[in-house]
């Protein structure tokens, strides 16, 4: 195949964009709805939201078998991209457009919306991430079009982190209610257009090509026959537990504890330089540790970056400095480059592992490794929200169900334990996964090149 046009390729990345939006929309801000906004219990929210992803996560792999067997006049990817962002749209919008409902009615269609919201993006989803290799031959292309498809996929969740807390107080005019039922009809809307661009845009070669799958079954059975993959893979649910929690906790801490009129725009700011610094830990911090340390060194050190960055988040609370959102902002850059470089290491940890299960087993297992990775994030994702929202049930956290715009006052306690969960439980998992880590994965920097040189030689006996 000839090699992609600009054209497709700035397709392809819009087309991400949009996606992105519409998940950093249903990622961060269901439990915040549902619970302060609607006024459901945090703990059955929080059930039901890791009841879905699970679900999520273990509907991939079929999702991927169903789009392997289609063919159709418009190709493969593009039919599955159009059907579920069209009806992921309507479900968006459903999701935050909640009616007058009481008590088991609202809980009804909740739990109805989400896990519908759930199964229509994983049917635009998959296709949309399967699709590159379809889309071209060239492998310079083919990593290109990746580094496009998260870059652009980055930029819209970052769209989504600035702008929806504002977005919901100025288009609501005191109602959050209103404000989030106007933001999704936007990001829907927004979703449904750059998604057309996508499809209209890239073209797809299938012919001869027969796509990879990936059964939920064989994902655990190259794990459990990889100890070096196994721990990278809690590593990630752990790492990403304490991520998720931080999330979803956030937008309380500065609502109730930061407080003020201007909660929303500390909010806002603490985001942003928050998501910008994540971006900065990948693309700059960690290659320049790189340059003269090992990958498990700079592994420890970001972990203990964002340990203390959870402390000194936590020290400025009961120091009376939390209303300071800049000298906030100091702790939260540790935090977030921290996880930016993690999220790094993790993927190139992984890589090593495939190596090593060639080794030792004889059979190279790397498309379905990596399927594990988006497996683990979404399990990881789910029960950190589970735990967030029976943690908000268990201090006491009163949201604003009236939606008058007036903010609840909490208790001392309340606010002492949000100060806690938000930073002593993310510590608590981290800790956990330094001393796990560092006692169970054995791949160093010598060992992993030592690995690549003798499956180089082996192939090379063998050519």
């Amino acid at each position: 195949m000839n090699n992609m046009t600009t054209g497709q390729k700035l397709a392809f990345g819009v087309g991400a964009v949009g996606k992105d939006m519409v998940y950093a929309l249903s990622a961060n801000y269901v439990l915040y709805y549902y619970k302060d906004v609607i006024g459901l219990s945090g703990t059955f929210v929080g059930l039901i939201l890791m009841i879905a992803r699970i679900f999520d996560a273990l509907n991939d792999p079929f999702m991927g078998i169903i789009v392997a067997k289609t063919r159709t006049r418009w190709g493969r990817f593009r039919p599955w991209i159009f059907t579920g962002t069209v009806l992921n749209a309507f479900v968006l919008y459903a999701l935050y457009a909640a009616p007058n409902l009481e008590g088991a009615g609202m809980m009804v269609y909740f739990s109805v919306a989400y896990i519908l919201w759930g199964v229509t993006y994983t049917m635009m989803d998959i296709p949309y991430w399967s699709m590159i290799p379809a889309i071209t031959d060239t492998p310079a292309d083919t990593e290109n079009l990746s580094v496009v498809g998260r870059t652009a996929a980055g930029f819209g969740a970052a769209i989504m982190a600035m702008g929806t807390v504002l977005a919901v107080g100025a288009l609501g005019h005191g109602s959050e209610r209103a404000g989030f039922r106007y933001v999704a009809l936007i990001v829907s809307a927004i979703f449904v257009v750059t998604e057309l661009i996508c499809v209209a845009a890239v073209r797809e070669n299938t012919a001869g090509k027969k796509l990879e799958t990936t059964s939920v079954r064989a994902m655990f059975r190259a794990l459990f026959r990889n100890d070096q993959a196994l721990v990278v893979v809690l590593s990630i649910v752990l790492i990403n537990s304490a991520l998720y929690l931080t999330s979803n906790l956030i937008i309380y801490f500065f609502k109730y504890d930061v407080g003020g009129a201007g909660w929303r725009g500390s909010y806002t700011l603490f985001s942003s330089v928050g998501g910008a610094f994540q971006i900065v830990g990948m693309m700059l911090i960690y290659p320049l540790l790189r340059r003269k340390h090992t990958n498990t060194a700079i592994f420890r050190v970001a972990l203990m970056m964002a340990m203390a960055g959870y402390v000194l988040i936590l020290l400025l609370c009961f120091l009376g400095l939390a209303g300071n959102v800049a000298l906030v902002c100091v702790p939260g850059v540790l935090v977030f480059a921290a996880n930016g470089i993690l999220s790094v290491l993790t993927t190139v940890f992984l890589s090593n592992s495939v190596d090593y299960g060639e080794l030792k087993t004889g059979q190279r297992d790397e498309s379905v490794i990596f399927s594990l990775q988006t497996f683990v994030v979404k399990a990881a994702s789910g029960i950190a929200v589970f735990v967030t929202g029976i943690g908000l049930d268990l201090i006491g956290l009163v949201g604003n169900t009236e939606d008058e715009g007036v903010i609840a006052v909490q208790t001392p306690e309340t606010i002492r334990g949000l100060r806690l969960l938000m930073t002593i439980a993310p510590v608590v998992l981290l800790i956990a996964v330094f001393f796990f880590f560092g006692k169970r994965f054995t791949l160093t920097d010598e060992i992993v090149e030592r690995n690549s040189r003798r499956l180089r030689e082996e192939k090379h006996e063998l050519a």
